[in-house]
């Protein structure tokens, strides 16, 4: 196989030292990667033809590097990148001169406080009893397929084409019957904007609401992506604290100035806790008389255990001031990153335009097999499916920490979402315990994970919708026995 080499050019000045630069621009190419240990290298004449020099040129140029090391000959098979040569400087600080290290930039760069490393954000596997998290295995791939062979076959030449940074209309005009039937909400195509998951929902929302030193209230106990998302903008965090009626609404009154309050009133995260209907009531007057934005994360709506799903508080919003951020991960699956903003119409073609610098528009294919999805009914039956088996579910891991774990965490039942949110009561160190158990392939988590002042506390947050009865049992007795190895020790 023949060895790729970049074009190389004699200045005629220099051609009494072609052979020099010849052999530096090769180790050069050696150093950068681009020629590997134990590739082959072209023949003396081949070469010369290539470059357009002597052969005596080439010739002196390899006896050079075959001088230094950095080549080697085979008898009656060629030249050779010699075995072991320095690393290549994508993988080392050394570098030849002239060759570019592409570890760092050559420029500044702005540090990106709290966030995450990037090895932090790697795909890892996922552990038993991990919270918030769909079974995929349940994901009704088949259906999924046949709709992605429909609308292509259908509508292949315009949906892969460029189209609307708002999303693919059917699916707005989906998005728009189910929550119209399922959430009270009162609205169009045109108050629906399409987005890459909740997160790019959110991020989206925030750069739009927030200028730099702009005072967001949140609830203390939350999801920190989202913290994130609005640190980035330039939000200020205030935290208000949460009790078995939700977010402390009534606090915000003291705060001061504040662009926006950031809560998730339904199942709250990580708590479970509903928003109680006062506190509903007076948030959003007290939005409308302030101006105030609500950013209302509605994350999991769609599993209630017990009674009906209470309706989100932008059923209710009569000022405009509810800005809804909801999706179909958690009805499908993480990977189809299929998330909403729902807002005033003046409001979302802002964010149209916003999202069209941003990321241009979604994934239309996949929007349009899931609108299919969802007119033919197969999304609502499947929804319906989830409810039962996560039902299901919850209850075994309720029972089974009864029974290997008597008296060791206070939990209030949650009426919906994926997750339990359990006070230790007998003073086991929570963090100590999280990570023995995830030692033993056990992902739960320590409240402290989502304290806004990341203090420790002594809660643990267990999921139970990704995980089949027997699977939910046998992790929790490895909590069982986790914890009495703590005690022990």
């Amino acid at each position: 196989m023949r060895t790729f080499l970049p074009s190389f050019q004699i200045q005629p000045r220099a051609r009494e030292a072609a052979y020099r630069a010849l052999a530096q621009h090769l180790i050069g190419e050696i150093r950068r990667g681009r020629l590997q240990a134990g590739s082959r290298l072209p023949g003396s004449r081949t070469l010369a033809e290539q470059l357009g020099l002597s052969r005596n040129t080439v010739l002196c140029a390899y006896d050079e590097l075959l001088a230094q090391g950095w080549l080697e000959s085979r008898q009656a098979s060629g030249t050779f990148v010699a075995r072991t040569v320095p690393e290549p400087a994508s993988r080392s600080r050394a570098s030849a001169p002239g060759v570019p290290a592409l570890d760092n930039p050559g420029f500044p760069m702005h540090p990106l406080h709290g966030l995450p490393d990037a090895d932090a954000l790697k795909p890892k596997g996922r552990g038993a009893l991990a919270g918030g998290m769909p079974d995929n295995r349940l994901i009704p791939v088949d259906l999924l397929a046949r709709a992605y062979r429909r609308v292509l076959k259908r509508r292949g030449n315009s949906l892969l084409s460029y189209g609307d940074p708002r999303g693919e209309m059917s699916l707005r005009q989906e998005l728009v019957k189910m929550f119209c039937a399922t959430r009270g909400l009162t609205l169009t195509p045109e108050h629906v904007l399409i987005t890459r998951g909740a997160q790019m929902a959110l991020s989206l929302a925030a750069r739009l609401l927030i200028r730099p030193g702009d005072r967001v209230a949140v609830e203390r106990f939350g999801y920190v992506p989202l913290w994130d998302a609005l640190r980035l903008a330039g939000a200020t965090l205030v935290p208000v604290a949460v009790d078995e009626s939700g977010m402390q609404v009534e606090r915000l009154e003291a705060l001061g100035d504040l662009r926006a309050v950031y809560l998730t009133p339904h199942h709250q995260y990580p708590t479970t806790v509903l928003l109680s209907p006062d506190r509903r009531a007076h948030l959003l007057q007290w939005a409308e008389q302030r101006g105030c934005a609500i950013l209302e994360d509605d994350y999991d709506h769609e599993f209630q255990y017990r009674g009906q799903p209470v309706l989100p508080l932008k059923s209710a919003d009569r000022a405009g001031v509810v800005i809804y951020i909801g999706g179909l991960s958690k009805v499908l699956a993480p990977g189809l990153r299929i998330g909403c903003l729902v807002g005033p119409r003046s409001w979302i073609e802002q964010a149209a335009r916003l999202r069209r610098a941003w990321d241009h528009q979604g994934d239309q294919p996949t929007e349009a097999a899931v609108a299919e999805l969802l007119k033919t009914g197969e999304i609502q039956r499947h929804i319906r499916r989830m409810r039962r088996v996560y039902g299901a579910r919850r209850q075994a891991l309720l029972d089974a920490l009864e029974k290997e774990l008597p008296g060791c965490l206070e939990i209030q039942v949650p009426a919906g979402g994926m997750a339990i949110w359990a006070r230790i009561t007998d003073g086991t160190d929570a963090e100590a315990w999280v990570r023995a158990a995830n030692h033993r392939g056990v992902e739960i988590a320590p409240g402290r994970r989502f304290d806004i002042r990341n203090r420790p506390a002594p809660f643990l947050r267990i999921g139970f919708a990704a995980d089949t009865e027997e699977e939910i049992q046998e992790a929790v007795r490895v909590l069982a026995s986790t914890r009495q190895s703590l005690r022990r020790g």
